[in-house]
């Protein structure tokens, strides 16, 4: 790395800003790179309010919400992607396969497509809002030797996490856009609420919910709401929860620390998330080549390697699958047992020989999504009534 050379400042969360990626992308590329990590809010915050502190965003597709109309982020150019092409069909059309859930609130195809009087819509053009990456399903994690056996583990189910039977041992993530959702399916799920559109909530709907989740509160059914997956996995390990809300890096925490825990395939499906990088409006030049590279680089295959060590897909898997071998393959995307102990991206032991993914193969896991992340019309009412349910949490 010469001293002149741009170096790029990439804003975004711990879900991808790792130590180890940043170190092989700057090896990789030549360049100086530096990573902000902050938590999901805090990081959309920043973006919007300081436009002139990153150069590259990686954060979540429904994030666009915010900053398209804000002019936080410039349409990327497809015809600079080398890799493009390769990618499924999942951010293009909306689903994996033809006949998969399309599931509700953000699918990253309605934000995907720059137009040319700069709005973004599903109709394809030459020009993105955000260069689609990483992506997931996310559940809930139990241990199901805590939990009562009236509840049917072959048959999981939203609900558990509101029940009764949970009280003082559940835990739900505390950004509002997330946990708020997760809260939802598992009230639908319970019978308690029935939504219009669960992926956009109006004032009634969320006052009724925030009413019936701190009536559960009054008797302590949450025993914490964590914002990063390090905070979910002290909770489990020290705090004696015992089903929560999920994310996929935690499970070389729980690993280590010994838990038998499993990861739940509801039967109302899954929630989804998709990632990506967006580039800033300021970035000009040098340094907008060099968030060019970047992008590129994360399509090159080792990424999205190192992004399936943490249970996470990447847009373009078959330039991936070089990078894996046969047995993390077959687990991570294929959804057959694991032929040998899997490691994450830490070195340690994440799957143990002949455990299988919950929810089976990537086709079949991303074709059964009940909701996107997403951002409501009362986004902001919202986050004011969930934050009253985390103060009253902290409170108790």
């Amino acid at each position: 790395m010469r001293k002149n050379d741009p170096e790029l400042r990439v804003l975004g969360t711990s879900v991808t800003l790792t130590e180890a990626l940043r170190q092989r992308a700057q090896q990789d590329l030549g360049i100086r790179i530096h990573f902000e990590v902050l938590d999901g809010f805090d990081a959309q915050r920043q973006a919007v309010m300081r436009q002139d502190s990153f150069d590259l965003y990686d954060q979540w597709f429904h994030s666009v919400d915010f900053l398209w109309p804000t002019g936080t982020l410039q349409p990327i150019d497809t015809a600079r992607l080398t890799c493009w092409d390769e990618v499924n069909a999942l951010p293009r059309t909306g689903r994996i396969t033809p006949q998969a859930a399309f599931g509700a609130g953000c699918n990253p195809v309605t934000r995907l497509y720059v137009q040319a009087d700069g709005s973004v819509s599903d109709v394809p053009s030459a020009h993105i809002s955000m260069l689609p990456l990483t992506h997931n399903v996310d559940s809930f994690v139990y241990l199901p030797a805590a939990l009562p056996a009236l509840f049917d583990q072959a048959e999981e189910s939203w609900s558990w996490l509101v029940s009764p039977a949970c009280r003082g041992r559940a835990a739900l993530q505390a950004d509002a856009a997330i946990g708020a959702l997760d809260a939802a399916l598992a009230l639908q799920a319970s019978g308690d609420m029935r939504f219009g559109d669960i992926s956009n909530l109006g004032l009634e709907e969320i006052d009724r919910m925030m009413a019936v989740l701190l009536q559960r509160q009054e008797s302590e059914q949450f025993r914490g709401f964590w914002g990063n997956y390090a905070d979910a996995a002290r909770l489990m390990i020290d705090a004696g929860v015992a089903i929560q809300s999920h994310w996929s890096p935690a499970m070389g925490h729980y690993r280590a620390a010994g838990l038998d825990y499993r990861l739940a395939c509801p039967r109302e499906g899954y929630r989804a998330w998709y990632g990506g990088l967006g580039i800033s409006s300021q970035a000009r030049g040098d340094t907008l080549d060099a968030a060019y590279r970047y992008l590129n680089w994360w399509q090159s295959g080792w990424p999205g390697a190192a992004m399936a060590r943490q249970g996470y897909y990447i847009s373009n898997p078959l330039r991936t699958r070089e990078y894996l071998s046969a047995s993390e393959w077959d687990y991570w995307y294929a959804g057959l047992p694991a032929a040998e102990d899997l490691q994450g991206t830490d070195g340690q032991l994440v799957v143990p020989r002949g455990s299988v993914r919950d929810g089976g193969s990537y086709e079949q896991r991303l074709g059964r999504i009940a909701v996107w992340n997403t951002v409501m019309d009362e986004h902001n009412y919202l986050v004011r009534q969930w934050a009253t349910l985390l103060r009253r949490a902290r409170a108790v």
